[in-house]
Formats: structure tokens, C-alpha cells, sequence
């Protein structure tokens, strides 16, 4: 009998011991899927991961990543994202226009966060109201297509004689073509006439460079998106090489050698879309939280750059600009 008893309490011992491994091991640790139609050495993607830090999340540890990068092919897209839906991610963040577009043809059940789109969500279908975005994707626009308009506007303030302005622009990138129809829009009062470029790809700059030459513009447009991000060096090489004044949306291109942007501010929206997992993996459902509009817009200005090209920057634009390259 007492054999017996101390089996039992042995048993027991181990039942109690080995029970809460059994229930760690069977804890499921989330998995995040991250999509971009731009390179994988993207430093935006550090600025998520860093932000997930901060809200407690280890990668590794209580958090699994898995990225797909597209590497600037953008009909890579869609496989990629049907690649993360059958690794059952509990949320997919997606960048860009065409990454959150490829991301909801695969699926409307995993909840989808927009890590800075473009163009309007709501007018291109991805939502139904900023307020309530009613399906299963919410998250940060960056209203590039809105700041548009602003663009030509201050690229003619710093270049008084601006008169012919050529744009450059991704055909295949719906957001590009609502951005050139923003830009036309703007252009008669400013009293400019605009010729827009098609670039479908990286082989296709050198024959646009090479028409622009002779066609001598006064002044560069280039749109958004992962085509011309990839290829933004060049592109401020040629506008420099040229003389050519150029406008961007994102300040790396000036960084680059361009000589001005205008657009939202691109880390915020890693960071407030690592806040938008926190919340969804908590229980919250994204039909339930309001797409975000950016609240800070930057100007920035290559004074170095425009001393090549022969451009005197008005002190009022270098007082209102964010960031002045000297």
C-alpha cells in the first residue's frame, strides 16, 4: 500500500513540474508578417522593429517576423503576400500603396496594418471611412498624393522662372497616376506646362535622361514610390549633372544630391504602426481603429546643391524649411 502511495505522490510530482513547460511550450508566440515592394536593407525597417521594443515585443523571444521584400518588382508582390497569409501571420504590415493593395487581394480575414500609404485609403478602396475603417485594414496614410500640389508650388517659389516642368512618373503605381493628375491640376496657375515621363522600370531612366536632355526642361517632378525610391541616387545625379532644379517627396533624395522635397514624415509611421499590432494583438479589430492622417510635414533643401546649379534660395522658403543641407 505504501508503495503505492509514494507512486502516486511521485507521479504527481512530476505532473506538477512538468506541467508548466508543457504549457509554455504550448503558448503560441505571434507571428508578424512585414511586406515591402522596396529592398530589404530599408533602415524603415529597423525603425519598426525598435518600436515594437519599446512596446515589449523581443523578436525572437515573444515575437516572430517574417518579412517579404519585393526588391523594387512590384509583380512580386502578390505571391509574397500569399506567402505570409500561409505562414497564418496574426497581422500583416504592409508599405506603400502597392504592398497593402497586393496584401488585401490575399486576404480579408488577417488583420492588415498600413505602414504609410500614399494616396487616399478611402478612395481607393482599401477602407471605408478613416473614422471606421470597417474591413480587416487600418493604420497611417502619408497623403503623398495631397502634398502634390504643393510640391510645384514651392519648386516655382525657389526657381521664379520655372516654366516647363517634367515629371517623372511610375505607370504601373496608381497613386503615381493620381499624383501627376494633382500636378497638372496645380500647373496653370502657376504657369507651367508640365510633360509627364513614363519610367516602367530601372532600364527605362536612361532613355528618359537622354530625351530630357534635349528637351531641356526648367524644372524635375519625381513622384513617389518604390521605383523611384530605388533609384532616387541616380536620379539627383542626373538633375545635378544637368542643372536641373528637382522636387521629391522624401528628404533621402535631397540627401542624395536633389535639391528639394516636400512630404510626410517617414519614420512616424513605422512607429505608430508597431502601436497598431500592440493593439490589435490585445484583442482590438481594425474595422475599429481610425486610419491615421500624418501631422508633420517636412521641407527640406540642398543649399549645396542648388550653389552647383546656379539657384538662389529666397531666405523666406530657407526659414520655413526643416532641414537645410549646406
Amino acid at each position: 500500500m505504501r508503495k503505492n502511495v509514494m507512486r502516486l505522490a511521485l507521479c504527481a510530482m512530476l505532473f506538477a513540474l512538468c506541467s508548466p513547460v508543457d504549457a509554455q511550450q504550448s503558448k503560441k508566440v505571434p507571428r508578424i508578417g512585414v511586406l515591402r515592394p522596396d529592398s530589404s536593407a530599408n533602415t524603415m525597417v529597423e525603425v519598426f522593429r525598435q518600436a515594437l521594443r519599446n512596446l515589449g515585443y523581443v523578436e525572437g523571444k515573444n515575437i516572430v517576423i517574417e518579412y517579404r521584400y519585393a526588391e523594387g518588382k512590384l509583380d512580386r508582390l502578390p505571391e509574397l503576400a500569399a506567402e505570409l497569409v500561409r505562414r497564418k501571420v496574426a497581422v500583416l504590415v504592409a508599405a506603400f500603396d502597392s504592398g497593402v493593395r497586393a496584401a488585401k487581394n490575399a486576404t480579408n480575414t488577417i488583420p492588415i496594418v498600413m505602414a504609410g500609404v500614399g494616396t487616399d485609403p478611402v478612395e481607393a478602396g482599401l477602407v471605408e471611412s478613416l473614422a471606421r475603417p470597417g474591413g480587416n485594414i487600418t493604420g497611417v496614410t502619408l497623403l503623398a498624393v495631397e502634398t502634390s500640389s504643393k510640391r510645384p508650388e514651392l519648386l516655382k517659389e525657389i526657381v521664379p522662372k520655372l516654366a516647363r516642368l517634367a515629371v517623372l512618373y511610375d505607370p504601373a503605381n496608381r497613386g503615381n497616376l493620381l499624383e501627376v493628375k494633382q500636378v497638372q491640376t496645380v500647373a496653370r496657375p502657376l504657369g507651367l506646362t508640365v510633360r509627364s515621363w513614363e519610367v516602367r522600370g530601372t532600364n527605362d531612366f536612361e532613355r528618359v535622361f537622354a530625351a530630357l536632355n534635349k528637351q531641356r526642361p526648367d524644372g524635375l517632378y519625381v513622384a513617389g514610390g518604390p521605383l523611384m525610391n530605388a533609384n532616387e541616387g541616380r536620379i539627383a545625379r542626373f538633375a545635378l549633372k544637368t542643372r536641373l532644379p528637382s522636387v521629391y517627396d522624401r528628404k533621402e533624395a535631397v540627401d542624395a544630391g536633389g535639391l528639394m522635397s516636400y512630404g510626410a514624415n517617414r519614420v512616424e509611421p513605422l512607429r505608430r504602426a508597431a502601436m497598431y499590432v500592440d493593439k490589435i494583438l490585445k484583442g482590438a479589430k481594425p474595422a475599429d481603429l481610425p486610419v491615421e492622417r500624418p501631422t508633420k510635414f517636412e521641407l527640406v533643401i540642398n543649399l549645396k546643391t542648388a550653389k552647383q546649379i546656379g539657384v538662389t534660395v529666397p531666405q523666406s522658403v530657407l526659414f520655413r524649411a526643416d532641414k537645410v543641407i549646406k
